[in-house]
């Protein structure tokens, strides 16, 4: 049936008599659609457990372990942390069995591992990545990849002569409504995009990074010295360590924790290799506790005419004032309508010219002549696309993308590449609103111009 409903599309964007949400496309009763059957599981019938090390125990740490402890075959072996207290908890969570160490580099020389989740604060992002390819390690390294564009090569080089396979964690380009809104726009659904904005907050206090600090957080159960040794020296400070997103030295502000997911949805759902020119504003108007960036920030970008789509510009927005709403969308507008796109859902949006591209409707009218206006009926104005139920989710999802790669040598949906065109941008938002100027950028080439 999907297929059917493809290929009919297709054929009424070849004749351009008719939008893309006709009454014959999409009958009215017929609004509330699923997505793409949900994946169950992305492993072979392979009986070798992958062997699996976390470096990084904190919150996503965690919750990427989790999600791919959920797959059939895969065994946690091992798990670094610089803080003991995450190294007590992974044991109590996933079994006394575990290695566990401060030392990542102890992860790596382990025969018995086949591949690491990188979950560190983003500072040590690359160089982990670079020593866990060398050493012959699968890696699954989580969003932005790298702290600063410079970095970006160096991570990529390292992952095309490792061999590897390299995963990023924008788990978001593992949706299901990443992947329904894909199809849709290649459809035309909404016809050539010319413009897309996203928004994303969080709820307080947490939402806001203000992390938990554990009551033996010192000096004795942290390992600061190695935590700050490619960066600058400073004396111990729980917050830095606990709270390090609010932290140049360390994160990479909104942008770079939140930015890089709706530029890693867009860019996958457009095939778009990024921006050309960005530029950024906001200000720090609340949350005055002696972080370094900003919590309000937004971002402009120009996206160049490719071969894969128009030209068209991007408005990104991020807020931690209200800290409440927990919301997050990207919305892509088309000459015929708009997407609202979410990981589980997608709604259609019609412009309200389309009903007159109706052939339908265009010939009744013929028919009917004269010059009294008769009722007609409609085309639905509003379409929704719903995950089914049984969906177990992107992170899922993504994981799974992983392991079928890792077990039959193939490709992942977002590779270093893919990965660091979305952290770029990403990043020189930072750069721009610091800097107080526009950013050029080649996305192609992936360099600063």
């Amino acid at each position: 049936m999907k297929k059917q409903r493809r290929d009919f599309l297709k054929k009424l964007g070849a004749t351009g008599a008719v939008a893309a949400l006709s009454p014959f496309a999409i009958p009215q009763e017929a609004q509330a659609k699923n997505l793409i059957e949900s994946k169950d599981s992305f492993l072979l019938n392979n009986d070798t457990p992958i062997k699996l090390a976390l470096i990084g125990a904190g919150i996503m740490g965690t919750e990427d372990t989790n999600s791919a402890l959920r797959h059939s075959n895969v065994e946690l072996v091992a798990v670094c942390d610089l803080y003991k207290g995450r190294l007590d908890t992974a044991k109590q969570k996933w079994g006394d069995h575990l290695f566990v160490t401060q030392d990542y580099k102890e992860i790596l020389k382990r025969n018995d591992i086949d591949a690491v989740i990188i979950a560190t604060s983003d500072h040590w992002h690359k160089q982990i990545s670079i020593d866990a390819l060398n050493a012959g390690k699968h890696v699954y390294c989580e969003k932005p990849m790298v702290h600063s564009v410079k970095e970006g090569m160096d991570v990529i080089n390292a992952w095309e002569k490792s061999g590897k396979v390299m995963i990023v964690g924008s788990q978001g380009v593992s949706s299901l409504g990443n992947e329904k809104a894909k199809e849709l726009l290649a459809e035309g659904a909404i016809g050539d995009i010319v413009y897309a904005e996203g928004f994303w907050a969080r709820m307080s206090p947490e939402g806001a990074w203000q992390y938990n600090v554990p009551q033996d957080g010192n000096e004795q159960t942290v390992d600061w010295k190695k935590y700050i040794s490619n960066t600058k020296t400073r004396d111990w400070d729980p917050l830095r360590f606990f709270r390090w997103r609010n932290y140049l030295d360390y994160g990479t502000g909104m942008s770079g924790d939140l930015f890089v997911h709706l530029f890693s949805s867009l860019h996958f759902i457009t095939d778009s290799y990024g921006p050309s020119k960005i530029s950024a504003m906001g200000g720090l108007r609340y949350w005055n506790d002696g972080r370094e960036v900003p919590d309000v920030l937004l971002g402009t970008f120009d996206y160049p005419k490719t071969e894969k789509h128009p030209g068209f510009n991007l408005s990104l927005r991020c807020n931690f004032v209200d800290g409440t709403s927990g919301t997050t969308y990207l919305r892509i507008v088309g000459t015929k309508g708009s997407m609202d796109v979410k990981w589980e859902e997608v709604v259609v949006k019609m412009n309200q010219s389309v009903i007159s591209d109706d052939p339908f409707l265009q010939e009744q009218a013929r028919l009917r002549g004269g010059s009294e206006a008769r009722a007609s009926i409609l085309p639905p104005k509003e379409l929704v696309y719903s995950a089914q139920r049984n969906w177990k989710g992107a992170h899922y999802d993504h994981f799974g993308n992983w392991f079928t790669a890792i077990r039959t040598e193939g490709k992942v949906a977002e590779d270093p590449v893919f990965g660091f065109r979305a952290a770029a941008p990403a990043l020189l938002c930072n750069d721009s609103y610091f800097q107080n100027k526009f950013i050029q950028w080649d996305p192609v080439n992936m360099k600063l111009v």
